[in-house]
């Protein structure tokens, strides 16, 4: 795991530095090079190249440092815990890079309003996702049942065949595979069941 989290935090201090200097190249070609060598002003196009540049960057920064959440809590916390840790801060680094970017498109006082436009539809549109992806954190780090266990969850009767960042998945027994959102578990009853227990072979 330490190993892991080094490599994670290698690559993100590696992509900023790769950014910095693709910024500064991108500076010295567009407003130097091709100016001087072709006689020919690109300067109105380096927004979008800045853009482009923007996204990518920002996109691989925002993996990176989700990979250093992910294994900062793996110490601590099982695979699940940690995954939904790092899906919450993906979701939201990503949403804060486009409403960003938005906001570098126009001038100052356009792409402020863009940039908060753009962050509202992405806020709204990302609401229940992140309201399910902050009740499956809840579950994973309260623990009301395990893997395994036996529970009745808004009229679901079965065993408790994994737990993620959106669903809680139960295996009844009809063998069928029911996905409850983890808004829907933590707002419902759960009834769980002493001695029935299966371990992960028999869940397979």
């Amino acid at each position: 795991m330490v190993n892991n989290f080094k490599s994670a935090l290698y690559k993100f201090i590696t992509v900023i530095l790769l950014y910095v200097f693709s910024s500064a190249l991108i500076q010295y070609v567009m407003y130097t090079f091709i100016v001087e060598t072709f006689k020919i002003d690109v300067s109105s196009y380096k927004i979008y190249v800045d853009v482009i540049a923007g996204l990518l960057f920002g996109y691989l920064i925002v993996y990176y440092f989700s990979e250093i959440v992910y294994w900062s809590f793996r110490s601590k916390y099982d695979h699940s815990t940690s995954a939904a840790v790092r899906s919450l801060f993906r979701l939201l680094g990503i949403g804060a890079m486009l409403a960003t970017m938005a906001g570098a498109i126009s001038n100052p006082t356009a792409g402020v309003a863009l940039g908060g436009f753009i962050g509202m539809i992405v806020g709204y549109a990302s609401q229940q996702t992140l309201g399910q992806i902050m009740a499956g954190i809840f579950i994973l780090l309260s623990r009301p049942f395990m893997i395994g266990d036996r529970v009745e969850i808004a009229g679901v009767n079965g065993y408790i065949e994994d737990i993620t960042a959106l669903f809680v998945v139960i295996s009844t027994d009809d063998g069928k595979l029911i996905y409850l959102p983890c808004n829907t578990v933590i707002s419902s009853r759960i009834t769980k069941y002493k001695g029935f227990r299966k371990t992960q072979e028999n869940l397979n």
